[in-house]
């Protein structure tokens, strides 16, 4: 497979439009996802298709009447006999789905130390002390406690600047391990465990059990469990995740890759309605505990596409919940079928602050702000 980074402007599909900013991936402008979606939608859903493809994973989510329904995520998978899920790691093995539970995810994890490039860690306990002495070790940054990081390799979307996508890379031939390990993984100076990916929701069901197992084997002391995920959970699997991280002290970050659902479904493969609707849930729980914060948004500044006008509508949905919710605004780094891009410019991300600033959010910040570029 190769990416290879245009030397000029490239042409949009639909309008003609040329510009540095349009993906030569995905062939189509910001304005014609918007405007003509219906006259794009078969040529994005192709360009999706063609990219899974490549890492032989199921071109859209089974639908086989004669399958097994699949309850863990927005992607009502139906994987009938033999077959794998959109995430593909849920599989139809003798007439029984098998895959990501307890008994063996597909997963790595490491350490880092504390304060760690977190989404959160402007806001959390590990990073600021927040919620001392209850949730934190210390009245500031716990330096000299470490982060358990958690990186599940599977995913239900399918997102074209995916930032971690080196995991579809030999995944199905990876080595599964037990919640049991994991769990046996976490020792004294661990004060908390963060999943992430991929995405932990297509084995949400192995990190709560390794949770469950991790807290019940620390007991009386401060350990804290987080999940960064797309919000594409089933609500039977979120409510468990909240009561977790709500009473551990953790949060859970959602990131909101776009404002429009025509845009999400461009850049993502799948819908972003079932996030939305989560995020709404968990920002009613959030009442419980606003301090440390236990709900947290972010969205990458992809240039080209995410603009301040998707910024504004992701800011002013927020808003609409609780103006509280801290919410960061990442820089965007060329990364896989959208390699031929900039990175994110200080112009572009300090715009879509100050739009965000103006649908009523109060606590926000521009993250990875090493990576931000001059250019557009």
């Amino acid at each position: 497979m190769e990416w290879i980074r245009p030397k000029s402007a490239v042409r949009c599909i639909s309008c003609g439009q040329e510009s540095p900013l349009i993906s030569s991936t995905l062939g189509v402008c910001l304005s014609c996802i918007r405007d003509r979606f219906s006259e794009v939608a078969g040529h994005i859903e192709a360009v999706h298709q063609k990219t899974r493809q490549e890492f032989s994973l199921p071109l859209s989510p089974p639908k086989n009447p004669e399958g097994i329904p699949c309850p863990i995520c927005v992607n009502a998978c139906r994987i009938g006999p033999g077959e794998q899920g959109y995430c593909g790691i849920r599989e139809n093995r003798e007439n029984k789905l098998k895959g990501g539970g307890p008994e063996g995810a597909l997963l790595s994890w490491y350490f880092d130390s504390l304060p760690t490039n977190c989404v959160a860690d402007w806001v959390c306990p590990g990073g600021t002390g927040a919620g001392f002495p209850k949730f934190a070790l210390k009245n500031g940054p716990e330096y000299g406690y470490k982060n358990l990081a958690v990186f599940y390799q599977a995913c239900t979307f399918n997102c074209l600047f995916c930032q971690n996508w080196h995991f579809r890379q030999g995944a199905s031939s990876g080595n599964r391990r037990s919640a049991e390990e994991l769990a046996r993984a976490v020792d004294g100076r661990t004060s908390c465990i963060c999943y992430f990916g991929g995405d932990p929701t297509a084995q949400a069901r192995h990190s709560l059990a390794a949770s469950r197992l991790a807290l019940a084997q620390n007991k009386g002391r401060i350990l804290r469990i987080c999940w960064e995920t797309n919000g594409s959970m089933s609500r039977a699997l979120l409510r468990q995740m909240a009561q977790i991280a709500l009473s551990s002290g953790g949060c859970i970050k959602f990131d909101l890759k776009a404002g429009s659902e025509e845009l999400a479904l461009a850049l993502c493969g799948v819908t972003r309605k079932r996030t939305w609707e989560n995020f709404a849930y968990l920002a009613e729980i959030a009442r419980e505990r606003p301090h440390p914060p236990f709900l947290i948004a972010s969205t990458l500044l992809v240039p080209g596409y995410i603009d301040e006008a998707e910024v504004a509508k992701i800011a002013s949905f927020i808003a609409s919940l609780n103006p509280e919710i801290p919410y960061s605004l990442l820089a965007f780094h060329p990364h896989f079928y959208m390699s031929d891009l900039p990175s994110t410019s200080r112009n572009h991300a300090f715009r879509a602050q100050a739009t965000a600033e103006q649908a009523g959010l109060k606590r926000l910040r521009i993250g990875n702000i090493h990576l931000l570029s001059s250019a557009y």
